[in-house]
């Protein structure tokens, strides 16, 4: 009797943990030739993945931003740099390509800030399953490999998460 009932309770748990993954499984990357995987942080940190999304329009803007500081909009993405981040004018080029990741990358490449710029990225357009988790902007390699994970705040009531960035590179919403 004993046994039977820790039989039953293994197999409802088992049923509860695969119900509660399913909507959670690791979302694939685009096959972007390189095969890297897009989930779990290369130091072994608790698995996290890239939201899976439906395709946005791709979109792309280049705009100069100085020591002032300033605002770049790119698709459902905005890029605010604060006065003194830039030393000098900077030819920021931005773009986010139509996939199934919403994705942002920003050239030039490397470039760093005296203080963190925040990003602001969508989600309004991904799985819904997946929006009950908590969001995160993720700095990824150009084939969405999670790299780290920014600090970050998610306001689910906009479908919006911000996160503050250092650097230019590769950016895209994760879970």
């Amino acid at each position: 009797m004993i046994a039977t009932r820790f039989v039953r309770h293994l197999l409802v748990t088992a049923g509860v943990v695969a119900v509660l993954s399913c909507g959670r499984s690791v979302p694939l990357a685009p096959d972007s030739g390189g095969g890297a995987p897009n989930g779990g942080l290369l130091d072994g940190s608790p698995q996290v993945g890239l939201l899976r999304c439906s395709p946005l329009p791709y979109d792309s803007v280049t705009q100069t931003i100085g020591p002032g500081g300033g605002t770049l909009s790119v698709g459902p993405y905005s890029l605010s740099i604060p006065a003194g981040a830039l030393s000098a004018a900077v030819t920021i080029t931005a773009v986010a390509p139509s996939d199934t990741v919403n994705q942002v990358r920003f050239f030039p490449e490397g470039l760093t800030f005296a203080s963190p710029a925040s990003l602001t990225m969508s989600y309004a357009n991904c799985d819904a399953l997946s929006q009950l988790e908590p969001k995160q902007i993720a700095y990824t390699t150009d084939a969405l490999a999670i790299l780290a994970l920014l600090p970050s705040v998610d306001v689910l009531s906009q479908q919006q998460v911000t996160g503050q960035l250092q650097h230019f590179s590769t950016y895209a919403v994760a879970w």
